[in-house]
């Protein structure tokens, strides 16, 4: 029995394209898989601890945020007075949330950051090459395998989150 792969999954469409449409495909799918595990949640259950770290649904997608505009914009492509995040404190501080953190605000900021993302993106070649304050030199290519990379685990955690709020599994 052949087995069928959903043709509207980015990576799938792209699996035979050139490597920047790969790379955006794979990081947009993961982005989309972790917004999924918020839609239908209310406030209380986004926020919700279940695991003995301070790691919630709505915590991961409030980090991710803070990632996206970290590495494309503030990176990338800095405007005055932006300031790289460095520091374990920074990205804890992230995590955290609060009654005013609800799932329609922190998917707004995610989307929100991720269009900035991607508009960025766009307007640099993958071989681009900034300084990065620990790491000397990055390239946009690294910073979109990095940015793939951390987005999939932190969608992984959400799934694993999500299936101890209501038993929902699954990327889709």
């Amino acid at each position: 029995m052949e087995q069928t792969i959903d043709p509207t999954l980015g990576p799938v469409l792209a699996r035979t394209a050139d490597e920047r449409a790969v790379l955006d495909s794979f990081l947009d799918f993961h982005r989309a898989v972790l917004l999924r595990k918020l839609r239908g949640l209310s406030d209380a259950d986004a926020r919700r601890r279940l695991v003995p770290s301070a790691t919630t649904l709505a915590g991961l997608v409030k980090h991710l945020t803070m990632v996206e505009r970290n590495w494309f914009p503030t990176l990338l492509a800095p405007e005055p007075g932006d300031v790289y995040l460095t520091s374990d404190e920074d990205a804890a501080a992230h995590f955290a949330v609060g009654d005013q953190d609800t799932v329609a605000g922190l998917t707004v900021a995610y989307e929100r950051a991720c269009a900035r993302s991607r508009t960025v993106a766009a307007s640099l070649d993958l071989d681009h090459v900034v300084p990065h304050p620990q790491l000397g030199e990055v390239s946009l290519r690294w910073v979109l395998v990095h940015m793939i990379e951390e987005t999939a685990r932190h969608a992984g955690h959400a799934d694993i989150l999500r299936e101890l709020t209501d038993g929902e599994s699954g990327a889709i």
